[in-house]
């Protein structure tokens, strides 16, 4: 009689079900990056407008935050790391069907598709490094500005950390982008980056502490104890 060995891998529900997420936004934050988005007027600053993605890039921002709250800075740098791999394969399909697939006969929107869809390598490079500085940056500072605390404040102090972390990562991540993208164009920089910088900062004092505060409990609420 011959045993069947099996091997049974323990996963924390909240991670498991964080991973699924940011998986899907990382992959989410670049199509929705086609749409420019006005968020207004605002006293002082004027008419603010950001790339769409920013709404997905946040959630990533969020999630990486909570990973690292409640299973430490380490597992929430694996999941960053492990986001490359959906990030890559979403670039090489859509250059795929964008230059290789050839269009059916009678769609005739292929032009529009390529328009909105078609990254250069260039800017692809750029997703690529913003990405993974940003990301990790912004893990570093929320368990650094916790230090001993990671994974026992609450209140106001967590919402703080993750809110600073993220508009600082938020500032790094626009600077490497555009920089890479546009460097060398006849394009005013600057002023680019500081339109966006300052839209991000405004969504990210939106967003980012009420849903750190939701995944933080969320996740607890996922990985209680089971009860008989």
């Amino acid at each position: 009689m011959q045993a069947n060995d099996s091997t049974s891998i323990s996963l924390p529900r909240s991670l498991f079900i964080f991973s699924l997420l940011y998986g899907g936004l990382v992959v989410l934050a670049g199509v929705l990056g086609t749409k420019l988005a006005s968020l207004g007027t605002w006293p002082v600053v004027g008419e603010l407008a950001v790339e769409s993605g920013i709404f997905a890039f946040l959630f990533l921002v969020v999630l990486s935050s909570a990973v690292a709250e409640l299973h430490g800075r380490a597992v929430a740098n694996r999941l960053i790391r492990y986001g490359f791999i959906p990030l890559i394969v979403s670039m090489v399909l859509i250059t795929l069907v964008i230059n290789v697939v050839p269009p059916a006969a009678m769609w005739g929107d292929q032009e529009a598709f390529a328009r909105l869809l078609g990254q250069g390598a260039r800017m692809q490079f750029a997703g690529l490094v913003s990405y993974g500085v940003s990301q990790t940056l912004n893990v570093y500072l929320f368990s650094k500005l916790a230090g001993n605390s990671l994974g026992h404040e609450r209140g106001a102090v967590l919402l703080f950390r993750a809110w600073l972390a993220s508009m600082l990562s938020q500032a790094v991540d626009t600077v490497l982008f555009i920089s890479i993208s546009f460097f060398g164009q006849d394009l005013p920089l600057l002023a680019i980056m500081e339109g966006q910088i300052i839209s991000k900062l405004v969504l990210s004092t939106i967003m980012v502490p009420p849903l750190i505060l939701f995944f933080v409990r969320f996740g607890q609420w996922l990985d209680r104890p089971k009860t008989a």
